[in-house]
């Protein structure tokens, strides 16, 4: 059974989905944007039988608490801290990490801080490496370089619902098998008041992310841990060439290039659980 709880952290209220017995081995799920645990809706109850798995909302996304960008430092440093302390509050000692889109830079703040606590990592969908960050970027690169109304304004169709379905179809053998439900509901906690200024802030603040990226490949090569990639190969946001490049500094790791797009759960979960479940379990 998947339960739904918060928990209070740095006073802010954090949401979480889980399930399985805490004895079993742990899966810390980090979810990308725009939407929020919901993404694992499917995998948490594909795996609770041999795995202990949560799912937090981040602090503006989903269920958790959104204080507005006057509020909270809405960037990947402080959700990093948020979902440390988030761990530390529901007694996550060791874990491994799933981590896709915003996820991976904040879980790999985590790892790089913490590399006794990763047990393994799952890649879906997320960058490490300058490779795979394209044509698509290129706004946002714009925005990094001058956080003008101008480039902010250029920024602000991805908050629109078209470009949030677009995210789940986009790259999909089978639009039709995509549900809806994904798009509406994200596009509901998109539009609460204030939350398109949260969104614009974590956009400028993902310029924060490449130039930690040797740091984050030198704990790949120092620690090792073992790491399973599951990538969505027609994803046009993290194209699959940014895939490829944790080859190079790991030493044990599966790799699997998916024929899906971003959001690569929503045609594939069946197979990413099922590579998860025979990879942990060797």
């Amino acid at each position: 059974m998947t339960t739904y709880r918060t928990v209070e952290v740095d006073g802010l209220n954090i949401f979480y989905r889980e399930a399985g017995l805490p004895s079993n081995p742990t899966i810390l799920l980090l979810h990308g944007f725009p939407t929020s645990s919901h993404m694992f809706r499917n995998l948490i109850p594909a795996l609770a039988d041999r795995f202990h798995l949560v799912a937090p909302d981040y602090p503006g996304f989903g269920n958790s608490s959104m204080p507005t960008v006057e509020e909270f430092d809405y960037t990947f440093d402080r959700l990093a801290q948020v979902m440390e302390k988030f761990t530390e509050a529901v007694g996550l000692s060791k874990y491994s990490l799933y981590v896709m889109d915003y996820g991976a830079p904040i879980g790999f703040r985590l790892a790089t801080k913490h590399p006794e606590r990763v047990e393994a990592l799952i890649v879906q969908n997320g960058n490490a490496y300058e490779e795979g960050l394209r044509e698509f970027w290129e706004p946002l690169k714009a925005y990094w370089r001058d956080r003008s109304s101008e480039n902010a304004d250029k920024l602000r169709q991805f908050l629109a619902l078209d470009a949030t379905k677009w995210q789940y179809t986009h790259g999909v053998r089978n639009p039709q098998a995509i549900s809806p439900d994904n798009w509406i509901i994200d596009q509901y906690f998109l539009e609460r008041v204030g939350n398109n200024d949260i969104q614009l802030a974590l956009f400028y603040s993902y310029g924060s992310n490449p130039p930690l990226y040797p740091q984050w490949q030198e704990y790949f090569r120092t620690h090792q841990p073992p790491t399973l990639v599951v990538w969505g190969k027609n994803d046009f946001i993290f194209s699959a060439e940014g895939a490829h490049p944790y080859k190079r500094d790991l030493q044990t790791i599966e790799f699997y290039l998916l024929d899906t797009g971003h959001f690569a759960l929503e045609e594939e979960g069946d197979a990413i659980a099922d590579y998860i479940r025979r990879f942990l379990t060797a």
